[in-house]
């Protein structure tokens, strides 16, 4: 390598580690290894070999490291070296048992050696690139991300740069309320991250429970700090949702809290979520009353739990039946999503004939 392509080389590398955040000296120790294989490949692995690239200019050395033995007629060529020769070959102080270094003189396989690794330097920076996307979006797993919106292919794919990175948000982790727009900004939840052989597995959502739990976070302190809890999350993204707060200190009002003075918190999350409708509810330890209170605005009349203690069996009046189901079966998904198990809804007329039975 030519004392102007090593600069230029080095130049290279650096913005890499600029633009990619690939660490230099591990692309310079990759290039090495890279050129070492070459070498053994092209000359065999008998001898003991190291390659060197000097880090200020860019100029690559190949030595070969011998032992230093006293026989100057019997001893292993490939790895051994007479006490004479080291000194001739400019170790005037060596002994017996020390390890020298002789630079091998061989400008052509420089140049082959630069071409044939160039496939396996370009797979490193592959790697090293595939790396450091995994370990920025890893560390982020699980939590809230802000991007710009680059780009939406004709799928309705919309492409989210973040920090030079690029990732896909597919139309089944959109949310339907949601309106794209290339060049604005965009909050996603970081919901998978996993190394594959390929590229980093990367899914980012606006539909996943966990985006309205994070956002939950973010705009109220007592939850973020554990004053309060947040129990479960139930969504139908774009629609509606429904959150189960708890606290410890029976002087928080937690639903309160999380509303905020003149709703301002609430309306925050809301307007992010463009327009979803969001119900805040109170955990209860017991069953029954969580049920009951789940199902709000709907006005329960009583809760049975089923002996499986899978099922709740709910009954209310007749006028509040369509809204304790909800439109299209919604808030009686919500309610069985939120408290993690079945929740039938009956009527009180339902009610009595279900006593009759029993009675009979």
């Amino acid at each position: 390598m030519k004392n102007r392509d090593g600069k230029a080389f080095l130049e290279a590398l650096e913005q890499l580690e600029k633009e990619k955040g690939i660490n230099k000296e591990s692309m310079l120790e990759a290039v090495e290894q890279a050129m070492l294989a070459a070498y053994k490949k092209h000359y065999g692995d008998e001898e003991s070999v190291e390659v060197v690239i000097n880090r200020a200019t860019g100029e690559v050395k190949i030595f070969e490291i011998k032992k230093v033995v006293a026989d100057k007629d019997l001893y292993d060529a490939a790895l051994e070296i007479s006490l004479e020769d080291a000194i001739e070959s400019g170790y005037k102080k060596a002994k017996i048992g020390d390890m020298v270094k002789l630079e091998v003189n061989c400008e052509e396989f420089r140049r082959n050696a630069i071409q044939n690794g160039k496939q396996i330097v370009i797979q490193k920076v592959r790697e090293a690139e595939r790396q450091y996307i995994y370990d920025r979006f890893k560390a982020r797993e699980h939590d809230i991300i802000n991007g710009i919106i680059r780009r939406i292919d004709e799928r309705k794919n919309v492409y989210i740069e973040f920090d030079g990175i690029e990732t896909i948000l597919p139309v089944v982790e959109q949310s339907y309320s949601d309106i794209y727009r290339v060049g604005e900004r965009i909050k996603v939840y970081v919901a998978e991250v996993e190394k594959t052989n390929k590229f980093p597995k990367i899914v980012i959502s606006r539909k996943n429970d966990g985006l309205l739990r994070k956002l939950f976070e973010l705009e109220i302190p007592e939850i973020s700090s554990g004053m309060i809890e947040i129990k479960s999350v139930a969504r139908e993204a774009g629609s509606r949702a429904k959150v189960a707060v708890y606290s410890p200190d029976e002087n928080i009002d937690t639903v309160g809290a999380c509303i905020g003075q003149k709703g301002l918190r609430i309306k925050n999350i809301v307007d992010e979520l463009n327009g979803e409708k969001i119900d805040i509810v109170v955990w209860k330890e017991n069953m029954e009353e969580f049920v009951s209170a789940v199902l709000s605005p709907a006005k329960v009349e009583r809760v049975e739990i089923l002996e499986d203690n899978e099922t709740a069996r709910v009954f209310v009046d007749n006028s509040q039946l369509s809204l304790a189901i909800g439109k299209n079966g919604q808030n009686a998904r919500l309610a069985a999503k939120l408290t993690g198990i079945r929740v039938d809804i009956k009527t009180l007329d339902e009610m009595k004939e279900i006593a009759d039975e029993i009675e009979e």
